[in-house]
C-alpha cells in the first residue's frame, strides 16, 4: 500500500480520516500529488514540471519519449559543445610532444630548421608515420605505403613539422571546426575530417614521387575549409566571408615552398564531396543516405590507393 485513505478505527467505534503518504517514503504524509499520474509525492520526489510536480518515474518516462534535439543536417545537438574538435586538437598536440620526444637530440628538438627553429623537422615518429610511398631506408630496407604500411595514411593527418605547422593547422581546427561540429554533430563532423584527411594523404600517394613524405592535418583542415563552404551555402547562409580566406590558403599552397598541392587539393576535394553527401541528402532516408555516400568515398579512396600500388609494385 502506498496511500492511506478513508476511515480508520478509533477505538471507540467511530472513525478518523487517514493522511495520503508518499508512494516512495510511506512513512512521510503529503498533500501533494504528481500531476501525472496522481500518485503522493514527498518533497524530496517531487520533480519540477510544466504544470505542478511530477513524480521521477513519469519524469524518466517523459524523457524517453521526448526525441533527442537534432541539427539540420541529422546529428546530435551536442556538437555545439565542441568536444570532438578539442579531443582533436589535444591528439594532435600529444602527437606532436611524442614527436619531440622520439628526436634524441636531432634538429627536431633543437636549432638548424628543427623544432628549436621553429619551422621543424623530420624525427623518428613522424619518419615512421609520414605519408611515403615507396623508398629505400638506410638500413637496406624498403618500405612505404606500397609496401604494406596503409597506417601511413592516417598517420600522417596527426604528424606535423615543427611548433609552427602544428599551430598554424590546429588555429584553423579550433575556427572551422567548432562551427561544423555544432552544425553536422559530433559523429559526422568527425567523419568528415577523418575522410577529407584521408583523401589528402591519398592524393599525396597518388601524386607526388614515391620517395617524397608529407605529413600534417592540413588535408583535413582544407577539407573543413570546403565543407564549411557547402553547409553554409545550403542554410542559406552569406559566404562572402569564406572565399578570400580560401583564396589566400590556396595561393600559399602554390607558392610556398615545401607545402603538399597534392594533399591540399586532395583534401579539399574529398571535404568538398563529403560535405555533400552530408548537407543534401534527403530527409526520409538522411542517415541511411549518408553512410553509404561515405562508404561510397571511402572504397573509391581505397580503390586509388591500390591502383596507385600496383603501378608502384608491378603488381
Amino acid at each position: 500500500m502506498t496511500e492511506r485513505s478513508g476511515q480508520a478505527e478509533d477505538g471507540t467505534g467511530g472513525s478518523v480520516p487517514t493522511t495520503p503518504v508518499c508512494y516512495r517514503h510511506p512513512d512521510r504524509e503529503t498533500y501533494v500529488r504528481c500531476s501525472r499520474c496522481d500518485r503522493p509525492i514527498c518533497p524530496e520526489c517531487m520533480r519540477e514540471a510544466a504544470v505542478g510536480h511530477q513524480c521521477p518515474e513519469c519524469v524518466s518516462e517523459g524523457r524517453h519519449s521526448v526525441r533527442p534535439a537534432r541539427t539540420a543536417f541529422g546529428g546530435g545537438a551536442a556538437g555545439r559543445h565542441g568536444h570532438v574538435t578539442k579531443i582533436l586538437i589535444a591528439l594532435n598536440v600529444l602527437v606532436m610532444l611524442l614527436s619531440i620526444a622520439s628526436d634524441r637530440g636531432g634538429d627536431a628538438a633543437a636549432g638548424g630548421s628543427g623544432f628549436g627553429g621553429l619551422m621543424g623537422g623530420g624525427t623518428p615518429l613522424t619518419d615512421w608515420g609520414a605519408v611515403l610511398g615507396q623508398a629505400v631506408f638506410p638500413d637496406g630496407t624498403i618500405g612505404g605505403i606500397a609496401q604494406g604500411q596503409w597506417y601511413r595514411l592516417v598517420t600522417a593527418m596527426f604528424l606535423h613539422y615543427g611548433v609552427v605547422h602544428l599551430l598554424l593547422n590546429m588555429w584553423a581546427l579550433w575556427v572551422l571546426g567548432r562551427t561544423l561540429e555544432a552544425a553536422l554533430g559530433p559523429l559526422r563532423f568527425l567523419a568528415l575530417y577523418l575522410i577529407a584527411g584521408l583523401g589528402g594523404n591519398v592524393a599525396v600517394y597518388l601524386f607526388s614521387a614515391p620517395n617524397s613524405t608529407a605529413v600534417g592535418a592540413s588535408t583535413a583542415i582544407f577539407g573543413l575549409f570546403a565543407a564549411i563552404f557547402v553547409i553554409m551555402r545550403r542554410l542559406g547562409r552569406d559566404t562572402s566571408a569564406i572565399l578570400p580566406i580560401l583564396v589566400i590558403n590556396l595561393i600559399f599552397t602554390f607558392t610556398v615552398p615545401g607545402i603538399s598541392i597534392a594533399g591540399h587539393l586532395g583534401g579539399l576535394v574529398t571535404g568538398a564531396v563529403m560535405a555533400l553527401v552530408l548537407a543534401y541528402a534527403p530527409r526520409m532516408r538522411r542517415t541511411v543516405f549518408q553512410v553509404a555516400g561515405g562508404a561510397i568515398l571511402l572504397v573509391a579512396l581505397v580503390g586509388l590507393t591500390l591502383v596507385r600500388t600496383g603501378m608502384l609494385t608491378g603488381g
